[in-house]
């Protein structure tokens, strides 16, 4: 049996002290308010505390915490018996679906380019966070894991236990409805034009 040391014990603070603001962050995306997010942060981090024996190895110690708190996530909702019918969503690409790509002919969102990155970064925000909370679960859950967490399709594959073909089919949606959201959105604040241009350049490319 595992008994943690006060130098484990210091380890572990450490290691959660620092990935806290990315973990609260992720819980938050996915729990969609903050006392349920903070219910989630912290059953996470008794739960790791509790399994710090069955890490192996502590270098991967953030991937580790991360999964703990998405297969926390789930848990709860599978039962509370609240988890919405995610295997209904259509998962196969739409002939119509959204693609910045045709539209800016460059990166555009988080998980692209710098430039762009950072544009939307500083300019929509908390746009970018609400398009996040109102994505169906079944596609937020993914998005988060990948865009936000850094995981792997195999390993988010392995936590929802399911093949990465659909991995890769809802992060293919939930990411086209994002963009389709924040598109919107650019267009409207006259951020954009509806040529695919930021009006924000000062330098042409």
């Amino acid at each position: 049996m595992f008994t943690p040391t006060s130098a484990d014990r210091d380890w572990f603070e450490r290691e959660v002290l620092s990935a806290l603001p990315d973990l609260y962050g992720s819980a938050l995306r996915f729990a969609k308010n903050v006392a349920d997010a903070e219910d989630l942060v912290a059953e996470t981090v008794a739960k790791a505390w509790t399994n710090l024996g069955g890490l192996n190895d502590r270098a991967r110690v953030r991937g580790w915490l991360f999964t703990i708190l998405t297969n926390t996530y789930l848990s709860d909702r599978r039962a509370l018996a609240a988890r919405p019918a995610v295997e209904s969503f259509d998962e196969q690409p739409e002939d119509d679906e959204f693609s910045l790509f045709e539209r800016l002919h460059q990166p555009f969102l988080l998980w692209w380019g710098d430039t762009e990155r950072d544009f939307l970064r500083k300019l929509l925000r908390h746009d970018l966070e609400r398009a996040v909370d109102s994505l169906p679960e079944a596609f937020r859950v993914v998005v988060v894991m990948a865009d936000v967490q850094g995981f792997s399709y195999k390993e988010i594959a392995d936590v929802l236990a399911v093949p990465i073909g659909t991995v890769r089919s809802r992060l293919a949606r939930g990411r086209a409805i994002l963009q389709k959201a924040l598109w919107e959105h650019a267009v409207d604040a006259g951020l954009i034009s509806t040529r695919g241009t930021t009006k924000a350049r000062t330098r042409s490319s």
